[in-house]
C-alpha cells in the first residue's frame, strides 16, 4: 500500500534536523524549499540522504504533512526515505503522502475517477493479464489460424504499450521499430480499439492506463486539478531521468499554481529507454520550468578515486550532459584492471580465479557481483562457477505474485472487489475439470453480464461431469460473501482450491506450495483485500529462492537489473567490439545509451574493478572472428586502468596462465559439508521439519535409511533420508 496521508498521527516528540551533518550541495539543496529545484545526483552522492532530510526540513519548517508527495519508482524506497525521516524528526512523517507514480494514480484514480467515468472499484490487471486478453481478443476478430502471421501476444504488448509510453501514434511507432509488422497496422490499431472497449467495460485497468487516465485527470477536469494540485504544495520526484514522457506532463501538472517541485536524478543514469524512459524529461527541466536552480551533489560516498577517475572518463565523452565530476575521501589507490581474454571461456576463467582470489583476501562471496549487457553473455562463467561449487544467483525471472498457481488464487480475492473481473471469472471456471474455454467463455458472459452475478452461477445448468465441481465453486462463493478479511478469505480459498491445485500442478505442486504458504503471510499482514490486489499488481513480491535462507552467494546481474546497487569486487564483462555496445545500437541517443550503461556498472563497485573482453567471438553461423575492445574502453586516457592480458597478447600481470588454462580450477575456501541425518539420530518421538510437509514427529525407523513421519497437516509419510532434507526442529 501506498502511504495514506490520514494514517498517522502526530503523537512524538519533535527534534531537531542536524544540516551541518551534510555536505553544502547536499544542504543547499535540503533549504531551497520554494520554486523549481533540479538536484543532479552523481553515483553514490547521498540523493536518498538528501530527499530524507529535506522531507523532515520541510515539516520542522511547519509545511503540513499532508501537503508534501513523494513520488518514487518503487514503494519501497519511498517507505524507506519516510521511515528515515521519522527517524530524524517524528512520526508525522508518516502523514506525508509517498510511493510510485502508478501507486499515487490508483488512489487518486479511485477517489476522483468519476469525474472520468470510472467506479471506485476497477481491477488493476497485470502484462500476464494484458496479454491473455490480447490472446482472446485475437481469436475472436479472426487474427488467428496457421494461415495468419499476425504478431503474438509479446510483441502487441509491447506495441500497445510503447506507443503509450513514448506518446507515440501506433503506426508511426511500428513504421519506426517494427517496419516488418507494417502491414498489420490497421489490424492492430482495430485491436487497440477492442482491448481498451474490453478493459473499460470490464472495469480493468493496466498499468498504463493509470498513468494515461491521471494525466487526462489533471489535464481535462480543472476541478480535480484544482483540487489535487493545491492537495500538494511541495513536490519531490527521485530518479528523474527514468520518467517518460506521461510522468513529466503529470509533474507539471501537479506543479500547476506553485512550482514548488523538486526532481532528483542523474542524467548519466539514464538506461530505461526501452521502457519508456525519455533522457531529454531531466535535460529539459529548466525549460519546462523557468528559474530553476541546478545543484550538483559530486562527492561520492560509495567507491575509490581510482574507479571514480575512471567512470568520470567513461561519462566525459557524453554528446549531452549536465557536467560534473565524481570525487571521494574514501581512501584507495587500487586501479581497475582489464583483461582480454583469448575467447569467451578464457574470460569466464579468469573471472573465476579473480573471485578464488579475491574469497582469499576475505572478500565475502556476498560482496561480488558479475554484470554483463545480456543475460546469455553469462553462459560460460556459469559453467565455470558451477565446476567450481561456488554458490550464485542470477537475477532476473518471474515475481512471485506473476506464476500461474499464484494468480489461480489471487483471482478469487480480485472477484472480491471486482465481479465483473471476466479475466477472473474465466481463468477459475477453467479450473474446473472438464470445462473448455468455450463453456468458460459462455458462463463468464452470463456471470458478467448479469444483475446478481452470483445467483447467475449458481443458476447456470451444469455438465454431469462437473456438476459437483460447479456446486463447490457456488458454496465457497457464497461462504467468501459473508466474510472481509483477508486472512478469513485466503483460508476458504485455499480450502476449495487445494485438491485442485495438487491435480493441475501434478508434476511439481510440492515446489509451488511454498509460494502459497508464502501468500498466506503476506494477505494476513493486510486489513482489506482491495489494498492487497492493488498492491499485487503494483509492486509483486519477489520469487521465493530455491536455496532457502541461503544468503552467501554472489550475485550475477545484466547492468539494467543492477542499478542503485553496490558491491565491494565488481567484473563487468563482454565489452568487446560488437557486444558492448550492441551492434543494433547504431548512433546518436542509442549509442549514447549504451555509454551510460558502462558507467552505471562501473559506479557499481566499492573497492575493486575489472573490465574484461573476449578478444574472439563466435558468430551465429558458428565461426569464429577476431574482435576489438569496446569504443568505449579504447577511448579512456591512459593511466586510469591497469591492463592483464594473456601469454600472447604480450603482457601478463598478475595471471598465470601457463598451465593449461581451460581447466585449472581455482582454489576456493572450502565449506564444509553437512553431514546427513541417519536413522539412528531419528528415535522415535524426535521432532523434524521438512521443507513440503512442515514440521512432523518420527513414528518410527524403516529398513535402510527410511523413517516414518507423522505430519501435522499430511499424515505420515515414509521417507527416504537421502532425498527427504529433513532437518531437526
Amino acid at each position: 500500500m501506498e502511504n495514506n496521508p490520514l494514517q498517522t498521527t502526530l503523537d512524538s516528540p519533535s527534534v531537531s534536523v542536524n544540516l551541518e551533518e551534510l555536505n553544502p550541495a547536499q544542504r543547499q539543496a535540503v533549504t531551497t524549499t520554494e520554486g523549481s529545484l533540479l538536484v543532479i545526483a552523481g553515483a553514490g552522492s547521498g540523493k536518498t540522504r538528501t530527499l530524507v532530510y529535506r522531507v523532515a526540513h520541510l515539516l520542522e519548517q511547519g509545511v503540513a504533512p499532508d501537503k508534501i508527495l513523494l513520488l518514487t519508482f518503487t514503494r519501497k524506497a519511498s517507505q524507506e526515505m519516510l521511515w528515515r525521516a521519522g527517524n530524524l524528526l517524528n512520526d508525522s512523517c508518516g502523514r506525508v503522502t509517498g510511493g510510485t507514480f502508478h501507486g499515487i494514480s490508483n488512489m487518486l484514480l479511485r477517489r476522483y475517477g468519476h469525474y472520468l467515468g470510472f467506479g471506485s472499484t476497477f481491477t488493476i490487471i497485470d502484462r500476464g493479464d494484458a496479454e491473455g486478453i490480447i490472446n482472446l481478443l485475437k481469436g475472436s476478430l479472426g487474427l488467428t489460424g496457421r494461415d495468419k502471421q499476425f504478431p503474438t501476444k509479446r510483441v502487441l504488448i509491447n506495441i500497445l504499450s510503447g506507443s503509450v509510453n513514448k506518446s507515440m501514434a501506433i503506426d508511426d511507432l511500428i513504421y519506426e521499430q517494427y517496419a516488418h509488422l507494417s502491414e498489420h497496422v490497421d489490424d492492430i490499431i482495430n485491436l487497440d480499439k477492442h482491448y481498451r472497449e474490453f478493459k473499460l467495460n470490464n472495469g480493468l485497468m493496466d498499468y498504463d492506463d493509470l498513468l494515461v487516465n491521471w494525466k487526462r485527470l489533471l489535464a481535462e477536469v480543472p476541478e480535480a486539478q484544482r483540487d489535487i494540485a493545491a492537495r500538494y504544495s511541495h513536490i519531490m520526484v527521485d530518479e528523474y531521468q527514468d520518467t517518460n514522457l506521461i510522468q513529466a506532463d503529470i509533474v507539471r501538472l501537479l506543479a500547476h499554481g506553485h512550482n514548488n517541485v523538486m526532481v532528483v536524478g542523474d542524467d548519466s543514469q539514464s538506461i530505461y529507454s526501452f521502457r519508456g524512459a525519455d533522457f531529454y524529461n531531466i535535460m529539459r527541466f529548466p525549460k519546462v520550468f523557468p528559474d530553476t536552480t541546478i545543484i550538483k551533489l559530486e562527492e561520492n560516498y560509495r567507491s575509490s578515486q581510482p574507479i571514480l577517475s575512471l567512470t568520470n572518463d567513461i561519462i566525459r565523452n557524453a554528446t549531452e550532459k549536465y557536467t560534473k565530476t565524481l570525487f571521494t575521501k574514501i581512501e584507495g589507490d587500487l586501479k581497475p584492471r582489464l583483461f582480454a581474454g583469448r575467447d569467451e571461456r578464457e574470460e569466464a576463467l579468469f573471472v573465476n580465479r579473480k573471485i578464488a582470489e579475491l574469497q582469499n583476501e576475505g572478500v565475502e562471496l556476498t560482496n561480488i557481483a558479475v554484470l554483463f549487457r545480456s543475460g546469455f553473455h553469462s553462459y560460460k562463467l556459469e559453467l565455470e562457477l558451477n565446476s567450481s561449487g561456488v554458490e550464485f544467483e542470477k537475477r532476473g525471472g518471474l515475481k512471485l505474485t506473476e506464476s500461474a498457481h499464484m494468480k489461480d488464487v489471487i483471482a478469487f480475492l480480485r472477484l472480491q472487489v471486482n465481479v465483473r473481473d471476466s479475466l477472473s471469472w474465466n481463468r477459475i471456471l477453467l479450473q474446473l475439470n472438464k470445462v473448455g474455454p468455450k463453456t468458460a467463455a459462455k458462463i463468464t458472459d452470463r456471470v458478467t453480464m448479469a444483475d446478481d452475478p452470483l445467483s447467475a452461477l449458481a443458476e447456470y445448468p451444469p455438465g454431469k461431469t462437473w456438476k459437483e465441481g460447479m456446486a463447490k465453486l457456488v458454496q465457497l462463493f457464497y461462504d467468501m460473501e459473508k466474510e472481509s478479511a483477508p486472512g478469513v478469505l485466503y483460508e476458504l480459498i485455499m480450502a476449495y482450491y487445494q485438491p485442485l491445485f495438487e491435480q493441475i500442478y501434478r508434476d511439481d505442486f510440492p515446489k509451488r506450495q511454498k509460494d502459497l504458504d508464502q501468500l498466506k503471510s503476506i494477505i494476513s499482514g493486510y486489513e482489506d483485500v482491495q489494498s492487497f490486489v492493488d498492491d499485487t499488481t503494483l509492486d509483486p513480491p519477489d520469487t521465493v529462492e530455491d536455496h532457502g535462507k541461503q544468503t552467501d552467494r554472489m550475485i550475477l546481474s545484466t547492468i539494467h537489473s543492477s542499478k542503485g546497487l553496490e558491491w565491494d569486487a565488481v567484473f563487468v564483462m563482454g565489452l568487446a567490439e560488437g557486444r558492448f555496445p550492441h551492434m543494433a545500437a547504431g548512433i546518436g541517443e542509442q549509442m549514447e545509451e549504451e555509454r551510460r550503461l558502462l558507467y552505471v556498472a562501473a559506479t557499481r563497485a566499492r573497492k575493486y574493478l575489472f573490465l574484461t573482453y573476449p578478444r574472439q567471438l563466435m558468430t551465429p553461423d558458428r565461426q569464429f572472428k577476431r574482435v576489438g575492445m569496446s569504443p568505449f574502453l579504447s577511448e579512456l586516457r591512459a593511466g586510469l586502468f591497469q591492463r592483464i592480458e594473456t601469454r600472447d597478447g604480450q603482457r601478463s600481470s598478475g595471471f598465470d596462465f601457463s598451465a593449461s588454462p581451460s581447466r585449472t580450477v581455482p582454489a576456493y575456501p572450502r565449506k564444509k559439508k553437512k553431514q546427513k541425518l541417519s536413522v539412528k539420530d531419528l528415535p522415535q518421538g524426535t521432532r523434524v521439519t521438512h521443507p513440503f510437509f512442515g514440521e512432523g514427529t518420527v513414528k518410527k525407523s524403516g529398513q535402510g535409511r527410511s523413517v516414518d513421519v507423522a505430519f501435522e497437516r499430511h499424515g505420515i509419510k515414509t521417507l527416504h533420508l537421502d532425498y527427504a532434507k529433513l532437518s531437526l526442529c
